[in-house]
């Protein structure tokens, strides 16, 4: 019996937490600390030695990270961010939480991700920053956007919540931009439950994104106006309470000892999808950029030749296959629309949202759970399917 016959429900991500991550959640709670204390540090230690950077700051979530990083770049009203719009709707909103403008530059007909030449097109006086999203774990093109940055003086940002694993060129993402963003929401290659970094290998942005996360407080005597005593401390800033906890980041660790484990399993996954798909027009599978190495945080079709994709979801969703869309377009949304924005200013990305559906990827899918997607998936394309 496979999972389409059952009567249970197969996301499209989804953690995998084990005996050791109990383990070390537990031996916090039992601790001195479950806040403020050294687990955060450990946790960051271990993403920075992972991918290679010199520091990494750790936040209460992946958004809250994306505003430190707009918060650490200087980002104020009257500057322009040029981003995505195929992306969460935080990779824009952090603009917004700083006062400055998002400017949507269209995606890559192929990849997904943000268009470097497009990019391009709209820098201007006004631009500050670029915002480029590894969209399903595929990273952006990140020598282009370095060379753009550095061109016009920008601070390039890498948001990375789906890309945790991958490379581009043959290095780890994480030290590819100014400062790149890592999500550990449970769906992500890792979790923490809530939880984000900034990983930079400027010791300024370091300096700026450990102020912002705590309220713009400092304790270091080297940056103090004056210093009253060892209780002395200073708000210099306006900052925010975007701490992480201990509990958090002892799962965050735990689970970065298996990072490459999911990834590897991820990847297994997504070839036996390019493999069952490859000889369906209706059913355009997922481009791979010669320069990167994904780590397959979403496997995204499009429906093509005639399938209608809100018939085919719905027949997915009733076969209990947890298909979703990433993403509306991020200007289609009212509170946009109220500040502005019209349709149809990114014709790939609407072409794009037209077709798209992702599928269900993580590590814990079993390769029945993978058969059963496959079939369903070619069932509801009307095509008939033999278990490779």
């Amino acid at each position: 019996m496979n999972r389409r016959d059952r009567n249970t429900f197969l996301p499209y991500g989804k953690q995998w937490i084990d005996d050791e991550d109990i383990a070390a959640v537990v031996d916090v709670l039992q601790g001195d600390f479950i806040t403020q204390g050294p687990a955060i540090e450990r946790f960051e230690r271990a993403v920075a030695e992972y991918v290679g950077a010199k520091y990494v700051v750790a936040f209460s979530n992946g958004t809250a990270a994306l505003h430190g990083a707009c918060y650490a770049a200087g980002i104020s009203p009257g500057d322009e961010v040029i981003t995505t719009p195929i992306t969460f709707l935080a990779s824009s909103n952090c603009i917004l939480y700083c006062g400055g403008t998002p400017v949507f530059a269209d995606i890559r007909p192929d990849t997904y991700n943000l268009d470097p030449d497009d990019v391009e097109r709209k820098i201007n006086s006004k631009s500050k920053a670029i915002i480029a999203v590894d969209f399903s774990g595929q990273p952006v093109e990140t020598d282009r956007f370095s060379k753009l940055a550095k061109e016009n003086g920008l601070v390039f940002i890498q948001d990375a919540a789906h890309s945790l694993g991958a490379s581009y060129e043959g290095r780890k993402v994480g030290t590819l931009a100014d400062m790149t963003m890592f999500s550990f929401h449970p769906v992500k290659h890792v979790t923490t439950g809530e939880g984000g970094v900034i990983a930079t290998d400027s010791k300024e942005y370091r300096d700026r994104l450990l102020a912002f996360r705590s309220h713009g407080m400092t304790k270091d005597p080297a940056l103090l106006e004056r210093n009253d005593g060892p209780w002395y401390y200073e708000m210099q800033s306006l900052g925010y309470n975007y701490r992480i906890t201990d509990i958090q980041a002892a799962l965050g660790a735990s689970q970065m000892n298996k990072l490459d484990r999911f990834v590897v399993r991820r990847r297994e996954i997504a070839e036996q999808y390019n493999r069952a798909f490859a000889d369906f027009e209706c059913i355009m599978r997922p481009y791979q950029h010669p320069k990167s190495n994904s780590s397959w945080h979403l496997y995204v079709i499009r429906w093509r030749v005639g399938i209608d994709r809100a018939d085919a979801f719905a027949e997915l969703r009733k076969r209990n296959i947890g298909v979703h869309v990433h993403y509306i377009p991020v200007y289609k949304q009212p509170y946009y629309r109220d500040l502005g924005y019209a349709d149809q200013q990114c014709p790939e990305a609407e072409a794009y949202y037209e077709e798209a559906m992702s599928l269900p990827i993580f590590p814990a899918m079993s390769d029945d759970d993978v058969q059963d997607v496959i079939h369903a998936v070619l069932r509801t394309a009307g095509k008939t399917y033999e278990v490779l």
